[in-house]
């Protein structure tokens, strides 16, 4: 069969959008939509689930996410630290110790209910006080960030900012926490109420378990303010990245509202 010059023309034009679509898929070569925007990773922007931040400049990037975890992170620390912000809140609250747990119902069979209660109450009310010193950390923690973090961090996972900021700040956390905690859980009797817990477990079956010997209320507490805090700060994280109802800035509508 004779090929002309013609056929050849009409062949490869045929064969040119084949050829366009194979390459889009070929790993490290990138999409052509990603080549066309300038985006040699081959990701796509826009609202139909590209990657945030895309035709965005780093000083914006960078102030879109220090925006959003100042919005984020004041909400959260407003939350916590609201009276009963920890004990009111079931997803926060800090329970009683795991080697007490077992014996509640029968603390409470006994008569103990009111001070089972109170004592978890003071816990909480402990880690409410103690809140407030997250918003300095957290802010010194944003300006340590760099653009290369804003980047990764901008398209990571719902909660990515906040694993980072667990990574980088629970250490001066719970420094800064304890000894708020300390003097909360002082004010309050907490020592005493936990070790009249205490004394109540010993006539149960099982005694004081794990939990006799270097058991530290005060360290549980603070752990527990801690968890409660990022677990609040995850939520306000997600919320701006996948409501618009939370993008209440421009800024965070521009760098968190193109999916």
């Amino acid at each position: 069969m004779k090929i002309t010059r013609r056929s050849l023309l009409v062949l490869t034009a045929s064969l040119l959008p084949v050829t366009v679509a194979a390459s889009a898929q070929v790993p490290g070569l990138g999409s052509l939509g990603g080549v066309l925007s300038g985006n040699q990773n081959g990701q796509q922007s826009g609202p139909a689930g590209g990657i945030l931040g895309a035709g965005l400049s780093d000083s914006q990037i960078g102030a879109g996410l220090k925006n959003a975890l100042s919005v984020g992170t004041e909400k959260a620390v407003k939350l916590v630290s609201a009276p009963g912000g920890y004990l009111n809140n079931a997803a926060i609250r800090i329970p009683l110790p795991k080697y007490v747990r077992p014996a509640e119902q029968l603390l409470r069979d006994a008569g103990q209910g009111a001070r089972v209660d109170d004592f978890v109450a003071s816990m909480n009310h402990a880690a409410e006080s103690a809140a407030p010193e997250a918003a300095g950390i957290f802010g010194d923690a944003v300006k340590a960030m760099t653009i290369d973090d804003a980047r990764r961090l901008l398209n990571g996972g719902d909660t990515s900012i906040t694993d980072y900021f667990k990574q980088k700040t629970s250490d001066k956390l719970a420094a800064a926490f304890r000894p708020h905690v300390v003097a909360a859980m002082k004010t309050n009797g907490v020592a005493e109420k936990f070790q009249a817990l205490q004394g109540s477990m010993p006539k149960m079956p099982f005694g004081l378990g794990g939990g006799s010997g270097g058991f530290d209320i005060n360290t549980y507490v603070v752990n527990g303010a801690l968890s409660g805090l990022f677990y609040m700060l995850g939520q306000q994280e997600k919320a701006i990245r996948t409501n618009p109802a939370a993008q209440t800035t421009s800024l965070l509508k521009q760098v968190f509202g193109k999916r």
